[in-house]
């Protein structure tokens, strides 16, 4: 059967699918299969990925493949029907986390486990104000993409929804000055009369342009909004299951216990599974007042993907690979600073690395079109990564958990390329 055009492609998909959906790159691409950390076009080009967390064990794991192979051969239902499965990976999951966190509730997407978040944090505080960073993403409910405003300028950004500075700099001082905007955020709610409820941070702070340094910055922010009588919502959909290298929850490396951890993504290795974890005291109002049923949400299959890709994590150690790999990969990256002008800082935890491309590195102006033509000139180069930050400057870069070394000097070097072409 001949390869339809992508010009037909392109076509077929704006009169199936509509305006709202977006598309990668200026040339887009097109896989048809994928093994570990490679995509693979129709002429059998191998591709790297770069950037798909989603599949934190590489593509088409067969152990993954295996495990809803046999699950969805045998049964598939839902939560209110006894299962193990179920039981057995919430033990497991648990496990990882601090003994506070008592139980876990199962979802579909992570933008359905931070909406249900915010509905436990108001059943249990009673209040409605709700603070995020100024270029977030939480989700795309209706609840939660009012508090998502790296969705776009036409997304209203809540009543309730109290944006802050994303905590950069990296130095001593970024602790306090996390806490100092969530502590003008709680005020300025309690003055319009609401009550804070939550506040609500992607521990790496991915979108605003990957932020983790120092570790234990979290900390006092997170007591500024426990004396204000709300709790803290850890969103580790991103940065969680080791992809952070020095612990296997990005909010472990602040010294913190949430009160609540979200998580999705990478849970089924591309499976849609997501869900929280909550201490037994904040959930107790929420379950008291309201029944929680999500048909997919927690069901045998999805439960046998999930345990099978905690499995790989645990038994591979891709922790301490993502540790290894990470710090090799922001070695070779900072070190193209002495080669061109326009890298700025190379920084990240682990396997999630933002690489900062600035137009003057006196004043870090961001090299904004730049950055679109580095990540455009790479996918010319068989390397596929984006960019991030309000300004779209952050090279981000979260590879599956199994990248290694020679993925990285590849990367490097191909990135070296485009760059010597700006």
């Amino acid at each position: 059967m001949p390869e339809t055009s992508t010009a037909d492609l392109l076509a077929r998909r704006a009169r199936l699918l509509g305006p709202a959906y977006r598309l990668f790159y200026e040339e887009p691409f097109h896989p048809v299969r994928g093994d570990g950390v490679w995509l693979y076009d129709a002429a059998g080009t191998p591709w790297l990925d770069a950037y798909n967390n989603v599949v934190p064990l590489g593509h088409a794991r067969p152990e993954v493949v295996e495990a809803i192979t046999r699950q969805a051969s045998v049964l598939n239902t839902h939560t209110r029907y006894l299962h193990e499965g179920i039981l057995d990976y919430a033990e497991r999951l648990l496990a990882t986390m601090p003994p506070e966190l008592g139980h876990a509730t199962f979802t579909c997407t992570g933008s359905e486990a931070n909406d249900l978040a915010m509905r436990i944090a108001t059943a249990h505080t009673g209040g409605t104000g709700l603070i995020v960073t100024h270029f977030a993403y939480h989700g795309v409910t209706s609840a939660i993409a009012c508090a998502s405003p790296s969705l776009g300028q036409y997304v209203r950004i809540g009543d309730n929804v109290r944006l802050v500075d994303a905590p950069t700099g990296g130095d001593p001082e970024t602790s306090k000055r996390f806490a100092d905007g969530v502590r003008a955020a709680i005020a300025d709610l309690q003055a319009h009369g609401l009550k804070p409820a939550a506040l609500l941070v992607d521990t790496v702070f991915s979108s605003d342009g990957v932020f983790t340094a120092p570790a234990g910055f979290l900390r006092e922010a997170v007591e500024a909004i426990h004396a204000a009588g709300g709790v803290f919502i850890a969103d580790e959909v991103q940065p969680g299951f080791g992809r952070t290298g020095e612990a296997f929850w990005g909010f472990q490396r602040h010294g913190v216990v949430p009160d609540m951890v979200t998580m999705g993504k990478p849970m089924g290795n591309g499976h849609p599974v997501a869900g929280l974890t909550v201490r037994p005291e904040v959930m107790k109002a929420f379950g008291q007042a309201s029944r929680y049923f999500n048909t997919f949400g927690g069901n045998p299959v999805s439960m046998a993907a999930a345990s099978a890709v905690l499995d790989v994590i645990q038994r591979n150690d891709l922790q301490a690979n993502a540790l290894h790999v990470g710090n090799y990969l922001r070695e070779k990256l900072a070190a193209l600073s002495q080669r061109h002008a326009i890298v700025g800082e190379a920084r990240g935890a682990g396997l999630f690395v933002g690489l900062e491309l600035v137009a003057d590195r006196a004043t870090r102006a961001p090299a904004t079109a730049q950055a679109a033509k580095v990540v455009n000139g790479l996918r010319q180069r068989q390397v596929l990564l984006s960019a991030t930050g309000p300004d779209a400057n952050v090279l981000k870069i979260r590879p599956p958990l199994v990248f290694q070394r020679e993925h990285a000097d590849l990367l490097v070097e191909r990135l070296d390329e485009v760059l010597g072409t700006l």
